[in-house]
């Protein structure tokens, strides 16, 4: 073998042992959430996936999203909690610190899509006027989400301030 290729098994090795670790986050999350769902008599599947380097995990339901939605609280501050709970008990069984995804009722997804939005929305702005935008406080999540879009329409953007008034501000070229 040479250099090369040693380089490229190991690299490849690598990766595999990081999807599989990933995917055990992801069963001990459903095991966990599985558990939640049953404690509060809600009906939801477990959908479990694994993207770039976090294992996402999403509770979805096959009719009524309302009962869910409880769990998604107001501006997703329960699932905040959940997600933070559920990466509490990963880290309990595997003592590895989690980055766990945790998704219900799709709340993230659309967010996720309106925040992709409003990070090219602004990137335009800031070309067009040659003036920074500063956008609202938003959460970490929120806040990656957006320096993706605007870095995706070839801007670039920091955040600034401290938590929770922590913003992201689009840069002109």
């Amino acid at each position: 073998m040479t250099e090369g290729t040693t380089a490229a098994v190991k690299a490849e090795a690598g990766a595999e042992s990081l999807v599989a670790r990933l995917e055990q986050e992801g069963d001990i999350a459903a095991d966990y959430l599985e558990g939640l769902l049953d404690i509060a008599d809600l009906d939801g599947d477990i959908d479990m996936d694994v993207e770039g380097d976090r294992a996402l995990v999403s509770i979805v339901s096959d009719g009524n999203d309302r009962a869910l939605q409880r769990l998604v609280g107001q501006d997703g501050e329960v699932l905040e909690a959940l997600q933070e709970l559920t990466r509490l008990a990963v880290h309990r069984e595997t003592g590895e610190r989690s980055r766990l995804m945790l998704d219900i009722a799709g709340f993230r997804a659309k967010k996720r899509s309106e925040l992709a939005e409003l990070g090219s929305e602004a990137a335009e702005r800031a070309k067009s006027t040659g003036e920074q935008v500063k956008l609202r406080p938003m959460t970490p999540f929120e806040r990656k989400v957006v320096h993706d879009a605007v870095a995706a329409a070839g801007l670039r953007s920091e955040s600034e301030g401290e938590e929770p008034q922590r913003c992201v501000v689009v840069l002109p070229a």
